[in-house]
């Protein structure tokens, strides 16, 4: 395939998985919207408005998470309840082609819900030009690494609901035990270890340091980036060799 096919192929599937369901349902919207939001308003109530900031800064990584993990649902369903990847197997759409354009259908399906934690972030004083680049940044490489895991598994799925038991232990692994919704320091030293395991660890601590909640030298920024940066390129070359493209 050229360049032009490949990227009207990545702007189907982003209409058909994104801007589509959109404007057959928007209720979808309140749905993503609703782990986000539920998780800041108990930290809020839970710590009497200490954590407001650490909420809204974790809102972002959540939402960035929810979409790419939530791509395992619908590539299963296209997988097996519609069959739409044998055609797309046996059409010139490579599997890099076919995760990227799915990739961003997720990705541009979260705008609207992004907007409000944007919004969330503006009032609370941290739209500067360093902040905006750390936050992209880290957003972009969570919504990266989320996806390729939620690519992979739906690759092995041979269930829509074998994804609704992956889901939960997905988010409670890397959204609800990472420190994203509060500081790192706030866990006891053996659990701050663990979770230094989990990506959303790191970018929950670039974006609270970029808005001045939890400064970080520049040694440990840069760690953080290369582990963030670590943690994406490496699921991405597993999944590249691991990842069923072909039924068996």
């Amino acid at each position: 395939m050229t360049t032009s096919p490949r990227w009207r192929s990545v702007l189907t599937l982003i209409q058909l998985n994104g801007l589509v369901p959109i404007r057959a349902q928007p209720l979808y919207l309140v749905n993503l919207l609703a782990s986000p939001l539920s998780f800041l308003f108990f930290i809020t109530i839970a710590s009497q408005g200490r954590l407001l900031n650490y909420g809204v800064a974790g809102g972002m990584i959540l939402t960035m998470l929810s979409v790419g993990t939530g791509l395992q649902s619908d590539l299963t369903h296209y997988r097996h309840d519609l069959k739409f990847q044998d055609v797309i197997v046996a059409s010139p759409v490579t599997a890099p082609v076919y995760l990227i354009g799915m990739a961003l259908s997720e990705f541009v399906y979260s705008l609207p819900g992004m907007a409000v934690f944007l919004g969330l972030w503006v009032t609370m004083g941290w739209a500067n030009p360093a902040s905006a680049v750390v936050l992209f940044g880290a957003l972009v490489l969570v919504w990266a690494f989320a996806s390729t895991l939620g690519f992979t598994l739906a690759t092995y799925f041979e269930d829509v609901r074998e994804t609704f038991m992956f889901s939960p232990l997905i988010s409670l692994g890397l959204s609800v035990l990472p420190p994203v919704y509060y500081p790192l320091a706030a866990l006891p030293g053996w659990a701050q270890v663990v979770a230094r395991f989990s990506p959303t660890t790191y970018a929950a601590e670039l974006v609270q340091s970029a808005v001045g909640l939890a400064p970080l030298d520049a040694t440990t920024q840069l760690f953080a980036w290369l582990a963030l940066f670590g943690f994406t390129g490496g699921l991405l070359a597993l999944s590249a060799v691991r990842a069923r493209w072909r039924e068996p």
